[in-house]
């Protein structure tokens, strides 16, 4: 079953000002957990908003003892899962494609049940909204908080490809994705995780007058 509601945000101070739009897309019965953070409904990829799980594979330690948090992550998201059906609202979209999107079951708020479970970090770097849960979270010492473990930000970092060294003076990133074609200045967000592959038909830029010549846009941070 498919039930699109659009959520219409309607301007205060003027009738001039365009309408806002945000979908809501429910589904029953097609929501499958891929990690943590990460869910699959009939080959489209979600990735939860605001929250970092550990990776499948991943290891944590507890009491002197290394348990799979990765795998346990995902098993409490399947449960939360179950809680009713999944309705997702979009966010955002990460360099690799995926919509990044605040997702209930029924009336649980997926991100925060994985935070409040200590099944997933707060990600203070895109959103502070479950700060406080983790908060909480860590000061009861539950799930992830029970022993000591690498974030995963740190985890993927440390199996990451060396940096790419840029061409002298030109180290604009051309980048071809599900966005379209982007180009990234050093310091942006995506900057150090986007990989050039010119044989794709990306490049490096000596200047972003270059990069919007050759059909590339700036990205949005």
């Amino acid at each position: 079953m498919l039930i699109i509601r659009s959520l219409l945000v309607l301007a205060a101070l003027s009738i001039a000002t365009p309408v806002a739009i945000a979908v809501a897309v429910t589904r029953d019965g097609a929501v499958r957990v891929i990690d943590g953070d990460t869910l699959d409904w009939q080959g489209q990829r979600v990735r939860l908003f605001g929250i970092d799980a550990p990776e499948r594979g991943q290891r944590c330690d507890r009491h002197g003892q290394s348990w799979d948090c990765g795998a346990w992550s995902a098993t409490m998201l399947t449960r939360a899962v179950g809680n009713g059906p999944v309705t997702c609202i979009r966010e955002d979209t990460d360099r690799y494609g995926r919509m990044v999107a605040t997702c209930t079951a029924g009336r649980l708020d997926l991100s925060r049940a994985q935070v409040q479970a200590g099944a997933a970090q707060a990600y203070a770097r895109y959103s502070g909204r479950y700060l406080a849960d983790q908060a909480t979270a860590k000061a009861a010492g539950v799930g992830l908080w029970a022993g000591r473990m690498v974030t995963p930000q740190a985890h993927r970092q440390s199996g990451a490809k060396p940096a790419q060294a840029a061409p002298a003076g030109c180290d604009i990133k051309g980048n071809i994705g599900a966005s379209g074609r982007i180009f990234h200045h050093p310091g942006q967000r995506d900057y150090a995780a986007t990989r050039i592959d010119v044989s794709k038909g990306e490049a490096w830029f000596c200047t972003e007058a270059e990069a919007r010549s050759a059909g590339f846009r700036p990205a949005r941070r």
